[in-house]
């Protein structure tokens, strides 16, 4: 599955009924709620690459992508324009686009 399948997913689910899918409850409790909840999946993330865990961190990985993507749609920001991005720093080395943000 590609991040833009998923994508496709989400849109889809998201305009189902809240009874019936997991995306649409989470989306129906507004943007602060969607962005918790990637918080939260990101601590999860971290904690199971702390403790070395791969299969526990597959799991969360996974969580991770998906609730970022929730994140996404829920701000009308495509994975397209975010691979747009990735892309336009590919132009520069890491240090120099991180020096050209903090400015």
């Amino acid at each position: 599955m590609t991040l833009d399948e998923l994508e496709a997913i989400i849109s889809t689910r998201a305009k189902a009924s809240p009874e019936d899918s997991w995306t649409a409850k989470l989306l129906a409790q507004g943007r602060d709620k969607v962005a918790e909840k990637l918080g939260e999946e990101a601590i999860e993330t971290v904690i199971e690459a702390v403790k070395g865990n791969k299969a526990g961190l597959t799991s969360e990985a996974a969580d991770l992508l998906f609730h970022l993507l929730v994140v996404l749609y829920a701000n009308e920001v495509s994975i397209s324009d975010v691979m747009a991005e990735l892309e336009r720093r590919q132009s520069r080395s890491g240090i120099a686009e991180k020096a050209s943000r903090q400015n």
